[in-house]
């Protein structure tokens, strides 16, 4: 990527804030630019309003992310005035996904910069701050990086310079130190275990953007996860596109079943938390292996996305309501209380009211713990912008609006379910007595309030007993 030369020098001490959007892969990723600067020289801030460069992780998943993006930028361009912020800069999934396209909407961003830019994410910022440019990039399909087959994908990683995904897998692990650093002195972490998807959903463009599927290498995830223990970290939460097809590209599909048990042993690690798991790829070994090994959680993060058999065929995934029932049933008789958690579409290309009547029987039948209801949005350059048969707005809002309602039913029934229930909790708001359940995965789920006398504090594990309910949310006093 050409950068100009740099127009004038600038002061040794260099601060730049880095600002997170969307998902925990995203958390990861600014967390690995946060290492790669600190490692160079930078001061990281945590307000943007104290830095000399303001950089913005953006999220380019779904409309509304990409509108939270943009206005992030907006916002950190107004801090220009104040005398300390000097640059704006955009990385991540929505400045890869559109490059110099974006670059061209939206010049209040000094610089657009891809994956491949986060090696040298130093060297980039210090042309900024000296006042060069750097051309946006032309986005491609990132799949095309890497081999068609699977098992062929880890040779050919090692050959490419590390660049945004793969940098952290080409470091770490082959001698080089580990290019992390944390951002907050939260006892709960993402790990991430892979990048990449191979599924081919028609609504979604992720694959395009974030390249084929590629597993990180045992060791390098071990590794990492020592070290976050070292740091304060008691929960680690495994993250990737596509969890559920780790170890795909080593010719074994139970590795990571193999893996958490290493994991399990690392000291001061307490919890260890699957997410992103694909219903189709689900498999009898890593059931028994979350419901299973110490520590590991009965935390089941399942993406449905619908439940009628002709949508989902459409949707270009697998399975139906009555598939999902048993995988859920599977679960539950190895795990009562294991927590299961998914996101819907409603009114994807075509959905007439049979179809939709379809999850909502499922839904009312799965007794799910969490499920994000989403309402179909054309993306860009993905199968489903083409389909015909496209459901009216208005029918979408009205069916987004009368299955959230229902779902926030559920979701209560559910959650007084659990009255009289035993969990551990793990604190993660003092003044609150706020904290989670085994069940209850990080931001997006319920959470637990403990009502007692003694102040546990952030990181504390405590035992309870479940006696009252406040919508999602339990109410448990300790043991």
């Amino acid at each position: 990527m050409p950068v100009s030369t740099l127009k004038t020098d600038v002061s040794k001490s260099r601060t730049v804030a880095l600002v997170t959007l969307g998902c925990a892969r995203n958390e990861v990723d600014s967390e690995e630019l946060a290492g790669r600067l600190a490692a160079d020289g930078w001061t990281l801030v945590g307000d943007p309003a104290l830095a000399q460069v303001a950089v913005i992780n953006t999220c380019g998943f779904i409309e509304s992310a990409k509108k939270d993006s943009v206005d992030a930028l907006l916002e950190a361009h107004s801090l220009k005035t104040n005398g300390v912020t000097q640059a704006v800069v955009a990385v991540g999934c929505m400045a890869e996904r559109y490059g110099n396209e974006l670059a061209s909407a939206l010049p209040e961003a000094d610089a657009i910069l891809g994956f491949d830019d986060y090696v040298d994410i130093s060297a980039r910022l210090q042309t900024i701050l000296g006042g060069g440019s750097i051309a946006a990039h032309t986005p491609k399909d990132r799949r095309a990086l890497l081999p068609i087959a699977p098992a062929e994908r880890q040779a050919k990683k090692l050959s490419l310079v590390p660049s945004g995904d793969l940098g952290a897998a080409g470091q770490v692990g082959q001698g080089a130190r580990l290019l992390r650093k944390r951002l907050d002195k939260s006892p709960v972490a993402p790990l991430k275990i892979a990048s990449g998807c191979d599924r081919r959903c028609s609504f979604c463009a992720i694959p395009m953007f974030r390249g084929s599927f590629v597993s990180r290498r045992p060791v390098e995830i071990i590794e990492e996860a020592r070290w976050l223990a070292e740091s304060g970290v008691s929960e680690i939460f495994l993250v990737s596109e596509n969890t559920t097809s780790y170890g795909k590209d080593f010719r074994d599909m139970k590795v990571l079943e193999n893996m958490l048990p290493e994991l399990a042993a690392i000291e001061g690690i307490e919890r260890i938390r699957l997410s992103y798991l694909q219903p189709a790829e689900m498999r009898p070994s890593l059931i028994q292996a979350m419901t299973s090994i110490p520590k590991v959680i009965p935390y089941f993060d399942l993406s449905f996305q619908h439940a009628s058999g002709t949508v989902l065929r459409r949707m270009r995934r697998f399975g139906d309501g009555e598939k999902f029932l048993h995988l859920i049933n599977q679960i539950r008789v190895l795990a009562p209380d294991a927590g299961i958690r998914s996101n819907v579409i409603v009114g994807f290309p075509g959905e007439t009211e049979a179809e939709f009547a379809e999850l909502v029987d499922f839904i009312s039948e799965a007794r799910l713990d969490a499920i994000g209801v989403f309402g179909y949005s054309d993306e860009d350059k993905t199968e489903a912008l083409t389909l015909e048969d496209k459901v009216e707005q208005s029918v979408i809002n009205s069916r987004v609006e009368s299955l959230s309602t229902l779902v926030d039913e559920l979701l209560m029934q559910r959650a007084e379910e659990r009255i009289g229930s035993l969990v551990r909790v793990m604190i993660e708001d003092a003044e609150l007595q706020e904290g989670r359940a085994d069940h209850q995965g990080p931001e997006v789920d319920g959470s637990t309030f403990i009502k007692s006398r003694t102040k546990y504090k952030i990181g504390e594990y405590v035992q309870a007993l479940v006696s009252d309910v406040a919508g999602v949310d339990l109410i448990a006093s300790p043991i």
